[in-house]
């Protein structure tokens, strides 16, 4: 099959999402409202709240949210053949996705941009909102801990990318003053932003940094990994108009535009996929496709990453309650058309299906690597780009992913232990939450030797947490909708296919980790499996409770 047929449908799909589905939802299901005063104005602080336009906002939750999943997920689960995967990310950012995204960032914004574990304690009870948290917690310290590493091996292997990483920073820095502090023009500043970064790029491939084998007896990639930690650290506790939301709005449109290259090289190039659409002879060990493909292809389809930035920076930083429309729905879009184009990528950037084989040899053994080689190679057969340039193009663009994803992630994780906190009646400051939030990663992270290997640890539970993570926001969503009798099927039926998928997908693992004897995963699968079920007996009890009410709650 040609990619480009796959390609065609597959926007055309998101695009009728955004244009038509999204509009449903927007008028018939929240019924957003431009005369509604959001949390960032009522509650402005200059830090948190901060009232932002929408295509800034929309660079930041893009870029938060997406981070190396959508790449890393399709780029794995393209094993089973490319027809699953691409079923999957089409249908789940169309009716899912989307739909949750938009939900999520509506509902916190409606309650004073309440976090999506605090909406849970009201809605479904304070024992829900308890193990909500708990689900949060563990899924922050799953991200935060393997991007750190994802990010380092790529700034080791591809040493071309460390000058545009590190740049963007100060980038960021000063396109923040720009818009904020100087008021420049946004189209201005976004070009100016973006070509200094495409800049950085060239000078990045022209002059690699490599770093020494070791330093101070730390390795290369411990060295990056404590680096990235410091800057998260400070990043978190910043001001979100000083560095968070002009590093994610500038790396968005440079993302963007890197999307569009990889496109480009599609329609110039108009490869075959090699791979087969339904793979039958894949290779030993590899897990069953039901119900694996769902928890592997999380970001791209549907994540409940996702609703935990909605709910804790998005929903704070919304100017119009109509703007939740472009931010969380076209966000997801964004993360969609980024899976689609890993898929391809990943199917049709080999010669041959032999070649293709060679690379997926195994399971997991896919994934950022294949992203990159494929890519690159597409990208210098179509469009004349050096390999090298391609190379470091696609690495900076997973790289940049991964960290604005961690910066976010720190940020949200200080936020949990702050709400944390107050469950058990203590008052914790943000300096103090944030050196927790960090103390926690980096202690993971170095578990396993100062390579800094251990930040995978946990890592193999993404998936379905993150699956678990998106079925709860929904769950808490069809709560507020019932009192507020309003139709709940487009979310329902999301919800309870979430929770199947994951569950089943949650016991399989607890067998694979009780073979491994591997007690760590198992004991966490385990809470995480008690948690989910008993937050969706409450949320069910809620529902039927919501039905009974003679008034809405608001």
């Amino acid at each position: 099959m040609n990619s480009l047929i796959l390609a065609a449908i597959g926007i055309v799909m998101m695009a009728a999402g955004y244009f038509l589905y999204s509009r449903f939802l927007g008028n018939r299901i929240f019924r957003l409202s431009p005369d509604y005063a959001t949390p960032a104005h009522t509650m402005r602080d200059g830090v948190d709240y901060v009232p932002t336009n929408k295509y800034v906002l929309w660079g930041h939750h893009f870029t938060s949210v997406a981070g190396a999943a959508p790449i890393i997920g399709p780029a794995v689960a393209v094993i089973w053949g490319w027809l699953p995967a691409f079923l999957w990310v089409t249908i789940g950012t169309v009716l899912m996705a989307g739909m949750h995204d938009l939900g999520a960032l509506w509902a916190s914004q409606r309650h004073n941009g309440q976090s999506i574990g605090t909406l849970s304690g009201r809605y479904i009870g304070s024992r829900g909102r308890n193990l909500f948290l708990v689900v949060i917690f563990l899924l922050l310290l799953m991200v935060n801990t393997a991007f750190a590493v994802v990010i380092s091996n790529l700034l080791v292997s591809t040493p071309t990318a460390v000058i545009p990483t590190w740049g963007a920073i100060v980038v960021a820095l000063l396109i923040g003053q720009a818009i904020y502090r100087f008021n420049w023009n946004l189209p201005v500043v976004s070009i100016v932003g973006v070509v200094a970064l495409y800049a950085l790029m060239i000078i990045g491939d022209r002059m690699p940094v490599v770093l020494p084998e070791t330093v101070l007896g730390i390795p290369a990639n411990g060295v990056w990994i404590i680096a990235l930690f410091i800057y998260a650290f400070a990043a978190s506790l910043l001001p979100v108009w000083v560095l968070l939301q002009p590093r994610d709005y500038i790396n968005g449109l440079q993302l963007f535009i890197g999307l569009g290259i990889l496109y480009g090289a599609f329609l110039v190039t108009a490869p075959d996929i090699v791979a087969p659409a339904l793979n039958g002879a894949v290779p030993d060990g590899t897990p069953p496709i039901f119900p694996l493909l769902f928890v592997t292809i999380a970001c791209g389809a549907i994540s409940g990453f996702h609703g935990v930035v909605a709910s804790g920076t998005s929903s704070k930083q919304l100017d119009k309650e109509t703007d939740a429309r472009f931010v969380g729905y076209f966000g997801a879009v964004g993360e969609g058309l980024l899976s689609l184009g890993t898929i391809i990528t990943t199917t049709a950037g080999f010669k041959t299906l032999r070649d293709w084989e060679e690379i997926y040899h195994e399971f997991n053994a896919g994934g950022v690597d294949a992203f990159v080689a494929g890519g690159g190679s597409l990208m210098n057969e179509g469009l004349g780009i050096p390999t090298s340039l391609s190379a470091t193009i696609l690495a900076t663009m997973a790289v940049l992913f991964a960290a604005t994803t961690m910066d976010s992630g720190i940020r949200l994780q200080r936020l949990v232990v702050q709400e944390i906190g107050e469950v058990v009646g203590v008052k914790i400051g943000a300096l103090v939450a944030t050196l927790i939030a960090v103390g926690v990663a980096f202690t993971l992270t170095f578990s396993q030797g100062t390579d800094g290997s251990g930040g995978m640890t946990i890592w193999p539970l993404f998936g379905t947490t993150n699956q678990l993570m998106a079925g709860l926001t929904l769950a808490v969503l069809a709560v507020i909708l019932t009192y507020l009798r309003r139709p709940t099927l487009p979310v329902l039926i999301p919800f309870a296919f979430l929770m199947v998928m994951s569950v089943w997908a949650l016991i399989i693992q607890l067998g694979t980790f009780w073979q491994e004897q591997n007690w760590l995963l198992l004991v966490m699968d385990i809470i995480i499996l008690i948690a989910a079920l008993w937050v969706t007996v409450e949320a069910l009890a809620s529902l039927k409770r919501a039905r009974r009410q003679p008034e809405p709650v608001q």
